[in-house]
């Protein structure tokens, strides 16, 4: 797979951050929020492709990687959707529009959406996980007449913690088949209870030439995975984020080292077939 590393990224290379101003900020869950982002100091966007990541800086305490979770044909906005788990990425979450952010990138490779012209899609997400699909949403509806079925089969841990929900109707709408499931039900909940995999099991769609893209928890990675292979899904089409602890981003530090693997310069985005071997580790 292709590595995307952009030899244009950023204003002094890869490891100076660019300014950026918070444009708009909207609270998605209850410490997960989106951050639209422009740049501070000249005119243009930040190009990227679905699946690549920035390092986001906030001055003061620190960077952390956060996939992009935009529109690729609108780059003029850059968009990330945060979960507050750390000091860093809370830093993150406080900025208020107006305020400066650093932006690192993008950098990583990519979903190839466009490889699979003509195929279904399979988008499977876990949580916080839609995040870095949502860009694969985007274009798979940008052009919606190049791909068969469009599927999203989405979970969450609870109604409340489910992104996006107010886009669902939208999505449907420009073709894209919506099936959400949650673990634990609340009042008022009318949906499916359970978890992931059983959504790929009810679905409907050409798995001998479907190709798939999962994020999200590892062990909604590795069953989801194994159910659509099972189904008759290639290895080799079932396309995975290997998200982690990653620092510097272009592979200096070795805090992402999976194996002979480098997540932030090999990935994020993998085949599941190349990193099989790894789900099979307790600590992955």
């Amino acid at each position: 797979m292709e590595s995307a590393l952009l030899p244009e990224v950023g204003q002094g290379g890869p490891m100076v951050p660019e300014r950026f101003r918070v444009s708009g900020r909207r609270q998605e869950t209850a410490d997960t929020w989106t951050l639209e982002l422009e740049p501070a100091d000249r005119d243009g966007g930040l190009p990227f492709h679905p699946g690549q990541f920035t390092m986001l800086y906030a001055f003061g305490a620190g960077e952390v990687p956060i996939s992009i979770s935009g529109d690729p044909a609108a780059p003029g906005r850059l968009v990330h959707t945060v979960r507050a788990v750390g000091a860093v990425s809370a830093a993150v979450c406080r900025t208020e529009p107006g305020q400066i952010l650093g932006v690192r990138g993008p950098f990583g490779s990519h979903w190839p959406v466009a490889g699979a012209a003509g195929r279904d899609i399979v988008i499977v997400a876990g949580g916080i996980g839609l995040a870095p699909l949502r860009p694969v949403v985007h274009e798979v509806l940008n052009a919606r007449e190049r791909f068969g079925r469009a599927l999203l089969l989405y979970g969450g841990r609870e109604p409340e913690q489910l992104l996006y929900e107010a886009e669902f109707a939208g999505w449907r709408e420009r073709g894209l088949d919506v099936s959400v499931i949650v673990d634990i039900a609340a009042a008022g909940w009318h949906g499916r209870v359970g978890v992931v995999p059983t959504l790929i099991e009810r679905a409907s769609f050409d798995a001998d030439g479907a190709f798939a893209f999962l994020c999200g928890p590892e062990a909604m990675i590795r069953f989801s995975a194994e159910s659509l292979i099972d189904r008759g899904v290639a290895p080799g089409r079932v396309h995975v984020s290997m998200e982690r602890n990653m620092k510097c981003a272009v592979g200096h530090c070795g805090h992402c080292q999976l194996g002979p693997e480098f997540v932030c310069r090999d990935g994020p985005v993998f085949t599941f077939e190349r990193m099989r071997s790894a789900f099979a580790l307790r600590e992955v």
